[in-house]
């Protein structure tokens, strides 16, 4: 248990009744307000639902399927990991888009100001006091419609800081999974927001520097993130070019290791890429449209520019407690082909990172990849 009360608990047991079983002999849901769960996607999501609900009635459960999952004990695979958060010290309102799909900008609003007011209510006459509030969102990162989610979001939200992560499924990018009141959604996103006692920061960190290589998107399919052309070729022919390999060579981990980045607002910003279609396109992780510029990035070291980040967060609240954290699961492949895992594991550890793997990080209205993005909450202050 960490000094703000908050638990956290792993099963590698395989299975959602063995998980639900192991957690049933820890959680006392007289103590929790919040139980946040990351799962594999080999996981049952309907047995762990229904499962949870059976043992915890009562006890609020936000999470979703993963791309692998951050336990307190390292980087994982077919496990469940599990947050449960005080009910001393955290206050902690949660609601879900059902649909994304179909979502609009005053849908989406509607909802996050309905959960604002419910915050509000929870809260009572607790004064709102900057740096003690956050919100978190998992959304189906197979819809296609994290942009338009969490912008609209954010902007409802107003200065409640929105940081979160795409549910994924493996490296299978088929359907993937979010829990919300006892129930499973595969097109959803599930907002959380918390206020608590403790000092809580969000953050956002990369490991890339631009190059001066250019490409220009110059054929694509915007709503399904595909582009077919690259400076007027095959997309999959020129972005091969222009990082010395053959077509035939591109892998997700290729693509970790040569991501290509837009500038936006004077940063850059990454536009990952997926994977390679039969028919020579390539599909991305966010948002892309015709003629946006992107210049192919290398990567600098993963290790010392996320210690670097969480080294600033520990300084910044007077040392961390915990870190719920989002990583791309491009950033995971990228670490296991330079032989990285055991020292981010190390890294992660020291910090008290628990999270999961994900097709996307969302930081305050935006849609991201290949980041490792989070919300650091500081060790309570004596006196």
């Amino acid at each position: 248990m960490h000094v703000s009360g908050v638990l956290t608990l792993w099963s590698a047991a395989g299975t959602a009744e063995a998980a639900v079983a192991a957690f049933e002999t820890r959680i006392d849901p007289g103590l929790y307000g919040q139980l946040l769960v990351f799962f594999a996607p080999s996981i049952d999501a309907d047995a762990l639902a229904s499962g949870l609900a059976a043992a915890f009635p009562g006890l609020p459960v936000a999470g979703c399927s993963t791309a692998g999952e951050i336990t307190p004990d390292g980087v994982a695979h077919d496990t469940v990991v599990a947050m449960a958060l005080p009910r001393e010290g955290f206050r902690v309102v949660t609601d879900v888009i059902p649909d994304v799909r179909g979502l609009t900008v005053e849908s989406g609003a509607a909802v996050a100001r309905r959960l604002r007011a419910a915050l509000e209510r929870r809260c009572g006459e607790r004064a709102a006091a900057p740096g003690h509030r956050f919100g978190l969102i998992f959304i189906d990162g197979m819809s296609y419609r994290e942009e338009m989610c969490v912008s609209t979001v954010a902007m409802a939200l107003d200065d409640i800081p929105i940081v979160g992560g795409s549910a994924g499924d493996g490296l299978s990018f088929g359907v993937t999974s979010q829990l919300y009141g006892g129930q499973v959604y595969h097109h959803a996103a599930v907002i959380v927001l918390v206020d608590t006692d403790h000092l809580a920061e969000v953050f956002r960190n990369d490991n890339f520097v631009p190059t001066d290589r250019k490409l220009v998107v110059t054929r694509c399919d915007p709503e399904r993130r595909i582009v077919h052309e690259l400076n007027a070729e095959p997309a999959a022919e020129e972005y091969a070019a222009a990082v010395g390999v053959t077509p035939g060579e591109l892998t997700p981990m290729l693509f970790a290791s040569h991501p290509v980045v837009v500038r936006i607002g004077g940063s850059h910003y990454c536009r990952s890429i997926q994977r390679v279609n039969p028919d020579g396109s390539l599909s991305f992780f966010c948002a892309i449209d015709d003629g946006v510029v992107l210049t192919i990035a290398r990567p600098r070291d993963l290790i010392s520019s996320a210690e670097a980040e969480l080294a600033r967060l520990d300084q910044s609240l007077g040392g961390i407690d915990l870190v719920i954290g989002f990583d791309c699961v491009l950033r995971r492949l990228d670490a296991a082909r330079r032989r990285l895992r055991p020292r981010i594991e190390d890294l992660y550890r020291r910090h008290g990172v628990v999270g999961f793997f994900t097709y996307g990080e969302q930081f305050g209205g935006m849609h991201l990849n290949q980041t490792f993005s989070g919300v650091a909450i500081g060790r309570p202050r004596l006196g």
